[in-house]
C-alpha cells in the first residue's frame, strides 16, 4: 500500500513537471525574440539554480541537529552530489541547447513531435542496460508516440538541420532521465537539480560568449520568458522530475512527462489564441490514454521488471 501511494506521488509531481514544461514551450518562443539560444538557456540555468540556493538553505536549517548544531550528511556525500550533478548538468544543458537551437529553424509543431522521441528512446535504451518493460508500458509507448505525431506534425515537410538538432536533444533528454534513475537516493534531489542547474549554466553561456552577441539590455528584455523558464520550467520542474522519478519507473516517466506536448498545446491555445484542431484533439486523447494505462495494475498484463 505505502509503495502504491508512493508510486502515486511519483506519478503526480511528474504530471506536474509535464504541465510546466509544456507551458514552457510558449516562453522559449517569445524568449527567442531576444536572445540566441545559448544565452538564453544560460541565464535561465543560472537562475534556475540561484532560485533553489534560499530552499536548501531552509532545508537545511530544519534537518539540523538541536545537540550540535550541524547538519547530517553521509560520508562521501557531496562527492556523489557533485558527480551526478556534474553528469546530469551536462546531458541537461546539452539537451536544452540543441532543442533550442532546433526551433531556430524547425516548426513549433516538428520539434514538439521530436522532442516526444525521448518516450520511445527512454525503454529502448532500457533493455540495453537489462530493463524489460512489459506489454502495459510498449503499448502506452505505441499510443503515446502516435498521439505526439496527431499532435504536433502537419504536412509532408521533409527533415532539415533544425529538425536534427532537435532530436539529437531527444537522445540526451532521454539519456538525462535514465542517468537520474541511477542517482543513489541518498543523494539530495534539490542540491542534485541546483549543481545540475550551475552546471548547464556554465556550459552554455561559455558557448553563448564564444558564439552569440548579447547584451544585458537583451537580457531585461526577456525578463519574463527567463523568470518563467529560469524559477518555474528549471527551477521547479526539474527538481520535481528529479523527484518523482524517485518512486516510478524511468519509461513510465518519460509516458507520464510526455504529456508535456498535450500541455504546450493547450497552452498555446490559451495564451497564443491557437485553438486545437480534431486532429490534434484527438492527439491529446490518445497521449492521455497511454499515461493512464502505463499506471493501471500490471497484474492485468502480466509479469514486469520494476525498480
Amino acid at each position: 500500500m505505502e509503495r502504491n501511494r508512493s508510486q502515486l506521488r511519483g506519478a503526480l509531481l511528474l504530471t506536474l513537471t509535464a504541465f510546466i514544461w509544456g507551458v514552457a514551450f510558449v516562453a522559449q518562443s517569445v524568449g527567442m525574440d531576444y536572445l540566441g539560444p545559448c544565452a538564453f538557456n544560460g541565464v535561465r540555468n543560472f537562475i534556475g539554480g540561484a532560485a533553489l540556493l534560499p530552499v536548501i538553505a531552509f532545508a537545511s536549517r530544519l534537518r539540523r541537529e538541536p545537540s550540535t548544531g550541524e547538519a547530517a550528511s553521509p560520508a562521501g556525500g557531496k562527492k556523489q552530489l557533485l558527480l551526478w550533478g556534474v553528469a546530469c548538468g551536462v546531458l541537461l544543458g546539452s539537451a536544452s541547447l540543441l532543442q533550442q537551437a532546433g526551433l531556430q529553424t524547425a516548426s513549433a509543431g516538428k520539434a514538439g513531435f521530436l522532442t516526444a522521441l525521448y518516450i520511445v528512446i527512454v525503454p529502448v535504451l532500457g533493455v540495453v542496460l537489462g530493463r524489460r518493460p512489459g506489454l502495459k508500458v510498449w503499448a502506452g509507448v505505441v499510443l503515446a508516440l502516435c498521439g505526439a505525431y496527431l499532435l504536433s506534425v502537419k504536412g509532408g515537410e521533409g527533415v532539415a538541420l533544425g529538425d536534427l538538432l532537435v532530436m539529437g536533444s531527444a537522445v540526451l533528454y532521454s539519456l538525462h532521465i535514465l542517468v537520474i534513475d541511477f542517482v543513489p537516493s541518498q543523494v539530495d534531489g534539490v542540491k542534485l537539480s541546483c549543481v545540475q542547474f550551475f552546471v548547464a549554466g556554465v556550459l552554455s553561456m561559455a558557448l553563448a560568449l564564444a558564439l552569440e552577441s548579447f547584451t544585458l539590455s537583451d537580457i531585461l528584455s526577456a525578463w519574463i520568458p527567463l523568470l518563467y523558464t529560469g524559477l518555474i520550467s528549471s527551477g521547479v520542474g526539474y527538481t520535481l522530475q528529479i523527484l518523482g522519478q524517485r518512486t516510478v519507473n524511468p519509461t513510465v516517466a518519460s509516458l507520464i512527462m510526455s504529456l508535456e506536448s498535450v500541455f504546450a498545446a493547450l497552452a498555446g491555445w490559451v495564451l497564443l489564441r491557437q485553438p486545437l484542431s480534431p486532429r490534434e484533439i484527438a492527439g491529446c486523447v490518445l497521449v492521455f490514454l497511454a499515461v493512464v494505462l502505463a499506471q493501471l495494475p500490471q497484474k492485468m498484463f502480466g509479469a514486469e521488471n520494476r525498480k
